[in-house]
């Protein structure tokens, strides 16, 4: 049985809306690659007065590029992220090469906003908590970042998103002790 969703989903493609439309009920906008049309953006603006507008991109640099020029151009977005080494297929990354669970759970942890800081902690923090600027700091974010759903990211934009989630020191301290 479908999930219906009551929002706009926007995903990069034809095989991202074939393969999601068998397991949920939304409607769809695709981007068509990272060049988003203009006339794409601003039908997301007009929607987005009235519905929620969710961005899952793939867990790739381009999928990257969308969310920014998407979060730059519209305000009050919505965001999920799979995690990369559950979109594999094949040699592929993508959406539509990911596990559905793995789609399901990213739609339960959804982040707004990720451009406006609301937390507290800093990159100083980071560093004393050994990821930033450290040997092992990429391996170890990427295991706190998978456990917080926040997909693979740098320091700087582990830095943003824990903080637009206002994730506090003790959160993310747990969140480290239990990886």
């Amino acid at each position: 049985m479908k999930r219906k969703l009551n929002a706009i989903l926007v995903v990069e493609g034809k095989s991202d809306v074939a393969f999601l439309s068998n397991y949920i009920e939304a409607e769809f906008v695709t981007t068509n690659g990272s060049d988003v049309p203009t006339r794409t953006i601003e039908y997301l603006k007009e929607a987005i007065k009235s519905k929620d507008v969710i961005v899952l991109t793939d867990p790739d640099f381009p999928g990257k590029k969308i969310r920014d020029e998407l979060d730059k151009n519209i305000s009050g977005l919505k965001h999920c992220f799979i995690n990369k080494e559950k979109a594999i297929k094949h040699g592929k990354v993508g959406v539509a090469e990911a596990d559905i669970e793995e789609v399901y759970e990213s739609l339960e942890n959804l982040f707004t906003n990720l451009t406006k800081q609301k937390g507290s902690i800093t990159s100083s923090d980071l560093y004393h908590l050994g990821l930033l600027s450290q040997l092992d700091s990429s391996i170890k974010r990427d295991k706190v970042a998978k456990s917080l759903h926040l997909g693979h990211c740098n320091g700087k934009t582990f830095l943003k998103r824990i903080n637009a989630l206002n994730i506090s020191l003790d959160e993310l301290k747990e969140a480290i002790n239990n990886e």
